[in-house]
Formats: C-alpha cells, sequence, structure tokens
C-alpha cells in the first residue's frame, strides 16, 4: 500500500499527501474531500478503500489515524447548492485542490480516480487509488466518516427523509420520502429524479470560484 508514496520519495519529494472525496453520487448534502501525509516512517494503521470497511470499521481507523502527533491532514466540504452551481466534477476536482491547499506542507499528491485538470502541485492520479495506495485509502476514510457524520446531523434537522440510513444515497426508501416531501434544502436540484420531479432554473454557474484554481 506504499508503492506510490515510495516511488513519490525516491524521486526526492518530501511530503507525499492523498486525496480523495466522499458523497459524489447522493441526492443530497456535500460532496467531501480528505487530503492527508503520512509520514516516513511511522507506524501506520492498516487501511484499505473506505468502500470495503464497515462503518465500525472506519470509525476505528479515523480515530486511530487523526490521533497521530502531528498528522497533516485537510477536510473540505463544497455544499449542496455549489454542486447545483458549478457541477458535481467540478465540484469535486475543487474540493481536492481546497483539500490540498489547505495542507501545512506538501509538494506531491496521490489523486484517487482520473486526472484533475489544472491541480495545483505536482501529482499522479490512481484509479482505484484507494485500493492501491495507503495515503488515499487513509483520506478516503477521513472523508467518508466526516461526510457521514454531516448527514447524521441532517437527519436530526429532517428527519422524514432517513439520512441517517442511507447518508443521501438515491434509495428506494429515499426516493419514496422526496416524492412525498418534496426536496429539502440539502438536496442537490440538478440530480435525478429530483430535477424530473421539481424542476427549477438553477442560477449561471459562478465562475469566479472556478477561475480561482483553473
Amino acid at each position: 500500500m506504499f508503492f506510490f508514496e515510495k516511488e513519490a520519495w525516491d524521486k526526492q519529494f518530501k511530503f507525499v499527501a492523498g486525496v480523495d472525496e466522499a458523497g459524489r453520487g447522493p441526492l443530497a448534502g456535500p460532496v467531501v474531500a480528505a487530503a492527508m501525509i503520512i509520514p516516513k516512517g511511522i507506524d501506520f494503521p492498516l487501511v484499505n478503500d473506505s468502500k470495503k470497511l464497515t462503518d465500525k470499521q472506519r470509525r476505528k481507523l479515523s480515530a486511530q489515524i487523526t490521533s497521530i502527533d502531528n498528522l497533516d491532514y485537510s477536510i473540505v466540504e463544497i455544499s449542496e447548492q455549489e454542486v447545483d452551481n458549478i457541477n458535481i466534477l467540478n465540484a469535486t476536482h475543487m474540493a481536492m485542490k481546497k483539500a490540498i491547499l489547505n495542507l501545512r506542507n506538501v509538494d506531491f499528491a496521490l489523486i484517487d480516480g482520473l486526472p484533475v485538470p489544472n491541480f495545483p502541485i505536482d501529482c499522479k492520479s490512481i484509479v482505484k487509488g484507494d485500493s492501491k495506495s495507503a495515503s488515499i485509502a487513509a483520506a478516503s476514510i477521513l472523508a467518508k466518516v466526516y461526510r457521514d457524520d454531516l448527514m447524521i446531523d441532517f437527519s436530526v434537522r429532517y428527519p422524514q427523509y432517513g439520512f441517517e440510513k442511507h447518508k443521501g444515497y438515491g434509495t428506494a426508501q429515499h426516493i419514496k420520502a422526496i416524492k412525498k416531501f418534496g426536496p429539502c434544502p440539502i438536496h442537490r436540484r440538478t440530480f435525478a429524479p429530483i430535477s424530473i420531479l421539481y424542476p427549477i432554473n438553477i442560477p449561471d454557474t459562478v465562475q469566479h470560484e472556478l477561475n480561482l484554481f483553473s
């Protein structure tokens, strides 16, 4: 799980960060990205792709990771309104870039998935990187746990949708609740079936935020 980190270290990059996101597909809530640097030579927990772990395993690993002294990590959320304004792909890329820029020291990034255009530092994109890179896997765990907790909090505010169970994904229960109660403020209005059931005019994309990261 440290092959790509070692590859970057051998190229004289000192601060290598893994970057991943959570919440690209749900019908509600923000998209979240996490970035973190695993220092060379530390005793790090055995991690894996967050999607292959149970909630209990993710939370245990997240607590272990964040308890490491002086660990440099960052978690960023992009709101559902911004997702509607600039689309989910741009929102995900923005979250990843902001997460990297929030780190104290970083000179190389390992990114889960396909290349991110105009990334602010040297980087390498790795398809299914959360199962191949320890730092990406750790970032995926932090992002997933953080976002799950956000959705649990939202379930208290909007109990009729059952966010604590499905975390905003388009389950049959969730879609049934949307049809019964209509969308709430944290629903993504450009995502089907919400966009079909409750069409609205989305404002023109706010380009100045995108330009900050172009």
